[in-house]
């Protein structure tokens, strides 16, 4: 029963993992400009604050979860 927990567990840290993942990548917008006239292009990278802190959020719980379910399979 205990090893059954424990593999849900690591399954649930990979979702949280894969989630922080998706998270991060939306958090980080990218825009190019054109060159106009005498100034140069350039691509200026915006950060986008809840999505950075929910992937912060989902790293934290992963690994909270991951050394829970490292616990429960050694006790067990």
């Amino acid at each position: 029963m205990k090893l059954g927990i424990a593999i849900g567990e690591l399954v649930l840290a990979v979702l949280c993992v894969l989630g922080a993942v998706a998270s991060w990548s939306r958090g980080l917008a990218t825009t190019s400009f054109a060159a106009a006239g005498d100034l140069p292009g350039f691509e200026a990278t915006r950060y986008v604050a809840p999505w950075l802190l929910l992937a912060t959020f989902l790293l934290l719980v992963a690994g909270l979860v991951g050394i829970d379910a490292v616990g429960r399979a050694r006790r067990r």
